[in-house]
């Protein structure tokens, strides 16, 4: 028996999500266009990883409108999972944008590339303020939801990504170095790096069914074990529906039977409000042969 679920909906960031869509996508309308301008492929190079912004944002946007659909016959879950792989997705694209800003960087050092370091920074600076704004949009909501906070993390780290910009194009047109570009470049890129690995963790950790890392399993396990008349639990399982929504599967066994439909909503209602878990699915055993082939612990 289960809780109400509407409360553990993605956050409704709708709004958020399309404003943040149309600032880059204008933003990469004028980045792009003052690189074709002035020749520089630095500028050209960002348009296109600003336009890679505008896709994670597009499939985190939609990931959290697919979550908030009805269950179906097919999908009796719901589509909640999207908002995990949605995040994961996301995780991915950072990693490999790093990689590639990184490989650029390293061949620039055995052939330096002239920088219009003045154009460059005022670029660089708008891209700070888009960007900074952009996450801004999904501060409130990202401690809530891992999709969004990997929405939050992309704008975020962009935005550390044009500052680095903007330090090494002052400091180019104070010295001319050319090395401080990609140097700047993959100093920056680790900043990234680490941020993209830290969504990385949870999202494939959740893709795989793991147990949400705000919820002690040892914890809900003792807590069932001390509801009245319950002598054992067995085939505890804990997972993500979504990266907003958990749920949980056990059996209790209660050796004078089932003990009727309100002990099963005050054990819902319990692990709602004790450990946020909103799905879950209990069934009663009274412990009699033959013994219930779940109750090994090596046994999925």
């Amino acid at each position: 028996m289960g809780a109400n679920h509407d409360h553990d909906r993605a956050p409704n960031a709708g709004r958020a999500f399309a404003w943040a869509v149309a600032l880059n996508s204008v933003f990469v309308v004028v980045e792009a266009g003052f690189g074709f301008a002035t020749g520089s492929l630095a500028l050209l190079a960002d348009a296109a990883h600003n336009l890679t912004d505008v896709a994670g944002l597009l499939v985190a946007w939609g990931a959290t409108s697919l979550s908030r659909r009805k269950p179906t016959a097919r999908h009796t879950y719901g589509l909640g999972r999207a908002t995990i792989l949605a995040a994961l997705t996301n995780a991915i694209a950072m990693l490999a944008g790093v990689g590639a800003i990184v490989w650029e960087a390293i061949q620039r050092f055995s052939e330096p590339v002239p920088v219009p370091a003045g154009t460059v920074l005022s670029v660089a600076a708008a891209a700070i303020a888009v960007n900074a704004g952009t996450a801004l949009l999904f501060m409130r909501n990202r401690h809530r939801d891992l999709n969004i906070r990997g929405a939050f993390l992309h704008m975020a780290t962009d935005a550390g990504v044009s500052a680095g910009v903007v330090v090494s194009a002052l400091i180019v047109m104070a010295t001319g170095s050319l090395v401080i570009d990609p140097v700047a470049a993959i100093l920056v890129s680790l900043v990234v790096g680490w941020s993209a690995f830290d969504l990385l963790k949870p999202a494939f950790h959740l893709s795989l069914d793991g147990v949400p890392e705000n919820v002690d399993t040892a914890a809900v396990e003792r807590w069932l074990r001390s509801l009245p008349r319950v002598i054992e639990v067995h085939d505890l399982h804990i997972w993500a529906l979504s990266t907003t929504s958990t749920a949980l599967t056990a059996h209790l066994v209660i050796p004078q039977g089932p003990p009727g439909d309100g002990f099963l909503d005050q054990v819902a209602q319990g692990l709602e409000r004790e450990f946020h878990i909103a799905h879950s699915t209990i069934q009663i055993e009274s412990g009699s042969d033959p013994a219930c082939r779940l109750a090994p612990a090596e046994v999925p």
